[in-house]
């Protein structure tokens, strides 16, 4: 089946790589994502990953802290979710480069935008860690940022536990009503929190569309790539 999408930017949140466990990275978890990038990868599509580091560290969780040295805690944990990735992936034979924005080269390459784009030209997976490189910011803005510098199409944002945008928490209400299509201002005015308000305002700014879908549907990512109606769309 042809795909919807040429180049993506799949987002991924840290929790999503702990499954069950809560923490950590579940490895079996891990794989099964992994064979997901695997397919839409052999449909020719040229996918890009952020992966945020709540498994290991969240920073707004640590209110005694000093924001920059939590936010800096949280990168190098996206760093590690990374590089998790990458093995995973080459162990199912998928060309994979890791770039990180804080310098660590023994680790990984720096980011490099033209590096990257010629990356997925020649049909590598590029996984983007330590967020932006700067505190303050979170990987959602990480995600936007690089789909807008990549020239991304979409933004596929996985969600564990849910499976698209609601107007309530739809684990506390039960009658919480999900959307099919929203616009970025309909975001930002209900408050929804699907993203931060800079990342919501980023994508708006660069006219970037999301797919917000649940990552624990069977081959969801593949789904979504093939345009199936999934989640919720945002334009």
């Amino acid at each position: 089946m042809e795909p919807k999408y040429k180049r993506v930017v799949l987002k991924l949140s840290g929790e999503a790589l702990a499954g069950d466990r809560g923490v950590g990275i579940d490895i079996p978890t891990v794989k099964k994502i992994s064979e997901q990038i695997k397919a839409i990868h052999a449909l020719g599509v040229e996918t890009s990953v952020v992966v945020g580091g709540g498994n290991f560290w969240r920073g707004r969780d640590s209110a005694d802290m000093d924001r920059a040295t939590s936010d800096y805690m949280g990168m190098l944990g996206t760093v590690m979710n990374a590089l998790a990735f990458q093995d995973s992936l080459e162990n199912l034979g998928v060309m994979t480069r890791v770039q990180t924005a804080i310098e660590m080269k023994d680790v990984a390459e720096p980011y490099i935008r033209r590096r990257a784009i010629r990356h997925l030209e020649k049909g590598r997976v590029v996984i983007f860690a330590a967020g932006t490189g700067s505190p303050y910011f979170s990987t959602d803005t990480t995600a936007a940022l690089r789909a807008a510098e990549i020239d991304a199409e979409v933004i596929l944002i996985a969600k564990k536990g849910v499976d698209g945008i609601y107007d309530s928490d739809p684990k506390l209400n039960s009658n919480a009503k999900k959307f099919k299509e929203l616009s970025y201002l309909e975001i930002l005015n209900r408050e929804l929190k699907i993203m931060d308000t800079t990342a919501t305002s980023l994508c708006m700014d660069n006219q970037i569309p999301l797919v917000v879908f649940g990552i624990d549907e069977e081959n969801s990512i593949l789904n979504v790539v093939e345009g199936k109606n999934m989640g919720t769309k945002v334009r």
